[in-house]
C-alpha cells in the first residue's frame, strides 16, 4: 500500500463525507431546488460585515487567532523535540523512495509475480532502461545532497544553517512520524456533523414509514429549497395524502434513525397552510447539550418589568425572551431539573426592578429562595414556625390582601380619568407613581401544591379559592403571578383536586423542563401539546435547565435556560436591596415590618369572611367565622361584641334569616359593611379610594 492515502487519512480530522455519493444511474435524480415562494435572495453584505456585527465578528476572529497563537507557542519545544525525532525516519523514507524510482523496484517487483516468461522478460527490460536513465540522477541527486551538507556545516554562518533545519525539520518529521501519532495537534477542533441532502432527507422519511418511493401517489416531496438556519439544516416537506403531522411526530425516533442523527437534533414546526406540510430542522450536532452561559443579570444593571426578561438560548442560538406583565407563569418539571432556578430567573428579573414588589412563597422551605428576604415584601418558606410568624399564617394573610387589593385596584382604574388611564387598564406611569399605590406585584409560589394540601380541610377551600381567584383575576391588574410544581397532576380528590386543575390551566404562560411522560408534559404545557410535537418528556435526562416554552407567543421554543446559581442570586439581590434603598420602594418584611395587624381592621376582616353569593350574615354566625379564620384577633369574639363594634362604626342591624333553623334574627349585609369602609376612607384622606393595604 502506498504512503499517499496513509497520509491522506491521517490528517483529516472533521468534515468526512459519512455517504457515498448517489448513483446517478440507479433512478432518476431527486431535486431539492424546487421553485415555491419559500425563495428568498441571499444577503449581498454577509452578516459578519454588517454594522453593529464587524466589532464582535473581528473580536471573534482575533480571539481565535489569539487562542491559536497561545496554544501553539507554549507547544513549540515539544514540536521541535518531535521533529528531531522523527526527521530521521523521514530522510530515510525519502532515500528509500527515490532508490526504489532510481532501480524501478515496482516493475522489477511485477515481473517477479508475472507467470508468463515472455511478459517478464519485457518488464525486466523495461526496468534495465530505467535503472540506466534514473541511476545517474539518482547519483548526482546524492552528491549534490552531500555537498549541500558539508557546505552548510563548515561554510555557512549559524542563521542560514538554523533556516534550513527550520525548513527541512519539520517536511521530513511528518513524512517520517506514523500514522496515529500527530506532532502538531489543532488548537480548535472542528465539530464533525453530518451533511444534511434531499437523498438523506427522503431516506429518513421513507425509512420511518412516512411513504413509499416506489409508489407514485406516496412519494414524500419538497415544499421548499433545502438551506442553512443556523447551525443546522432547514426544509419544508409534504407528506403524501393521508399522512399529517402526527404521524411524523409519532415517528420521530424512526426518522432519526433515517437521518442517521440524534432525536434531539430532530426539530419539526407545523406548517399552517396544510396539515401535510411541516418545517424539519436538522442541527448539525445536539444543540440543547450545550449550556446557553449565565444570566445577562449579572451586569447588575436595573431592569424594567415592562421589558421582557431574558431567559436563554433557543435551539438555533437565538435570545429568549418572556414579557412578563399581564400572564400567570406555571413551571413544572420532575425534581433536579432546573424547575426552581428557571423560576427564579424571572423573579430575579423583577427584583432588580425596584418599583416591582415582590411576595415569594416555597412550599418545600429549601434554601433556593430564602435570599429573597432581602427585597421581598411578603415572604415564606416552608410550614415550619420561624422567627418571622407563622409562614402558613403569613401566606393565607398575603392572598387575602391581594384579593382584596386586585378587587380595589379595578375599581380604581375605572374610575381614573381617562387621561390619566386611557384604556382603563394600569400603565408603567400609573404603577411607578406613588400616588396611586398601584405598583406592579411579582407572586412567586414555588411548589404551590404543598398549599392546596395543608391538613385543614377548610383551610385548603379557601387558599385553593384564592389561588383560582388569582390566577385568573390577577395578572390583568397589574399582579403577575409565577408558580412551579413537580406535581402539576395536584393533590387529593374531590373539590381540592378540582380546584388545583382549574388553577393550573389557567395559567397564559407554561414552562415544562424534563417531565416522566407525555400525559405529563400535556399538564405543564397543556391539553394536546404531545400531539403538536412538544412534549418534555423526550428531553434528555442529561440536560439541566432545558425546557419548553409556550404561550409566550406564536412559537414553543426549546429553551437553554441561562444558569443563575446561588451565589449568582444572592450577588444579584443584595444589588436589588441597594435600587430599592435608593428609590425608597424598600417595604414590608425585607424592611424590617411587622406583617401581623396591630390594630386589627374589623371592617375589612368581617368582609373576608363572606362567602361567594352570601349577602347577609347574623351576628351568631359571623362571630363564629372571625373565631375560626382569626383567632390572632378574634378569638374570644361574640355575636354582642361584633355587633356593638359594627354598629358604632356604622353598620346598621338587619334581619337576617338563620341559614340552619331558618329562624329570623339580627345580622348585617356586606353592602352595609362596604359603605362603611367608603364612609371611613373618606373621612380619613378625602381620596375616596378605600383601598386595602398590604403590610
Amino acid at each position: 500500500m502506498s504512503d499517499a492515502p496513509q497520509e491522506a487519512a491521517r490528517e483529516t480530522h472533521y468534515e468526512v463525507e459519512l455517504d457515498a455519493e448517489p448513483d446517478p444511474d440507479a433512478g432518476k435524480p431527486v431535486y431539492a431546488d424546487v421553485v415555491t415562494e419559500e425563495h428568498e435572495a441571499r444577503p449581498i453584505i454577509p452578516a459578519a460585515l454588517r454594522r453593529g456585527n464587524r466589532r464582535p465578528a473581528a473580536r471573534r476572529f482575533l480571539g481565535r487567532l489569539a487562542h491559536r497563537l497561545g496554544y501553539h507557542s507554549l507547544r513549540t519545544p515539544w514540536y521541535a523535540a518531535l521533529a528531531l525525532w522523527w526527521a530521521p525516519a523521514g530522510l530515510w523514507k525519502v532515500l528509500a523512495a527515490a532508490g526504489r524510482w532510481a532501480f524501478d523496484s515496482d516493475t522489477m517487483s511485477r515481473a517477479k509475480v508475472t507467470p508468463d516468461a515472455e511478459a517478464a522478460l519485457k518488464f525486466i527490460e523495461v526496468a534495465d532502461k530505467h535503472r540506466r536513465h534514473r541511476l545517474p540522477w539518482f547519483i548526482i541527486g546524492l552528491a549534490c545532497l552531500l555537498l549541500l551538507v558539508l557546505v552548510l556545516v563548515r561554510i555557512s554562518p549559524w542563521w542560514v544553517q538554523v533556516g534550513f533545519m527550520a525548513a527541512v525539520l519539520p517536511m521530513l518529521a511528518k513524512v517520517g512520524h506514523p500514522a496515529d501519532q500527530r506532532i502538531v495537534h489543532a488548537a480548535v477542533v472542528a465539530p464533525r456533523f453530518r451533511k444534511m441532502t434531499p437523498d438523506i432527507v427522503l431516506r429518513g422519511y421513507y425509512a420511518a414509514g412516512l411513504g413509499h418511493p416506489d409508489k407514485k401517489d406516496q412519494q414524500v416531496t419538497f415544499g421548499s429549497v433545502m438551506r442553512r438556519e443556523g447551525d443546522g439544516s432547514a426544509v419544508l416537506i409534504d407528506l403524501p395524502y393521508g399522512k399529517g403531522f402526527g404521524h411524523v411526530i409519532k415517528a420521530k425516533e424512526d426518522l432519526a434513525s433515517g437521518l442517521d442523527v440524534a432525536v434531539s437534533q430532530v426539530f419539526l414546526t407545523r406548517d399552517p397552510s396544510s396539515n401535510r406540510r411541516h418545517k424539519l430542522w436538522v442541527a448539525d450536532r445536539d444543540p440543547l447539550s450545550i449550556p446557553a452561559g449565565r444570566t445577562p443579570l449579572l451586569k447588575l444593571q436595573p431592569t424594567d418589568i415592562w421589558q421582557p426578561a431574558p431567559l436563554g438560548l433557543d435551539e438555533r442560538g437565538q435570545a429568549v425572551t418572556l414579557l412578563m406583565m399581564w400572564v400567570s407563569i406555571l413551571v413544572g418539571a420532575q425534581p433536579r431539573q432546573g424547575k426552581s432556578f428557571t423560576a427564579r430567573l424571572l423573579a430575579l428579573y423583577a427584583a432588580l426592578d425596584p418599583y416591582v414588589k415582590l411576595c415569594v412563597f416555597d412550599g418545600k422551605g429549601s434554601p433556593d429562595w430564602r435570599k429573597f428576604a432581602l427585597v421581598a415584601d411578603r415572604f415564606s418558606f416552608g410550614f415550619a414556625m420561624s422567627r418571622d410568624g407563622d409562614p402558613l399564617e403569613i401566606f393565607v394573610e398575603t392572598l387575602r390582601d391581594l384579593k382584596a387589593e386586585v378587587q380595589w385596584r379595578y375599581q380604581r382604574l375605572s374610575e381614573l380619568p381617562v387621561d390619566v388611564c386611557p384604556e382603563g387598564k394600569l400603565t408603567r406611569d400609573l404603577a411607578r407613581d406613588p400616588r396611586y399605590g398601584m405598583p406592579v406585584r411579582l407572586v412567586v409560589i414555588d411548589e404551590c401544591q404543598e398549599y392546596f394540601d395543608t391538613g385543614d380541610k377548610e383551610l385548603d377551600k379557601e387558599i385553593s379559592g384564592l389561588l383560582v381567584f388569582l390566577v385568573k383575576v390577577a395578572p390583568a391588574a397589574g399582579v403577575i403571578v409565577l408558580d412551579a410544581t413537580q406535581k402539576p397532576g395536584g393533590v387529593g380528590s374531590g373539590e381540592i383536586a378540582t380546584r388545583f386543575t382549574a388553577f393550573r390551566d389557567q395559567h397564559q404562560v407554561r414552562i415544562g423542563l424534563r417531565t416522566g411522560s407525555y400525559q405529563v408534559s400535556d399538564m405543564v404545557l397543556g391539553s394536546g401539546s404531545s400531539t403538536e410535537g412538544y412534549d418534555t418528556s423526550t428531553l434528555l435526562p442529561t440536560y439541566k435547565g432545558v425546557g419548553m416554552l409556550r404561550g409566550a407567543s406564536d412559537d414553543t421554543p426549546t429553551v437553554r435556560f441561562h444558569l443563575a446559581d446561588a451565589g449568582d442570586a444572592e450577588k444579584i439581590l443584595t444589588y436589588a436591596r441597594t435600587l430599592r434603598e435608593k428609590a425608597g420602594t424598600l417595604s414590608g418584611m425585607a424592611a424590617g415590618e411587622d406583617v401581623a395587624r396591630e390594630a386589627r381592621d374589623v371592617l375589612y376582616d368581617v368582609q373576608q369572611v363572606f362567602y361567594g353569593g352570601e349577602d347577609k350574615l347574623t351576628w351568631r354566625l359571623l362571630a363564629e367565622r372571625l373565631r375560626e379564620q382569626l383567632p390572632e384577633g378574634y378569638a374570644s369574639e361574640t355575636q354582642e361584641s361584633i355587633s356593638a363594634k359594627l354598629r358604632e362604626l356604622g353598620v346598621a342591624s338587619e334581619n337576617v334569616r338563620d341559614s340552619v333553623t331558618g329562624d329570623p334574627l339580627k345580622g348585617c349585609k356586606l353592602a352595609a359593611v362596604k359603605q362603611a369602609a367608603e364612609r371611613r376612607a373618606i373621612e380619613s384622606n378625602g381620596s375616596g379610594s378605600g383601598r386595602p393595604v398590604l403590610r
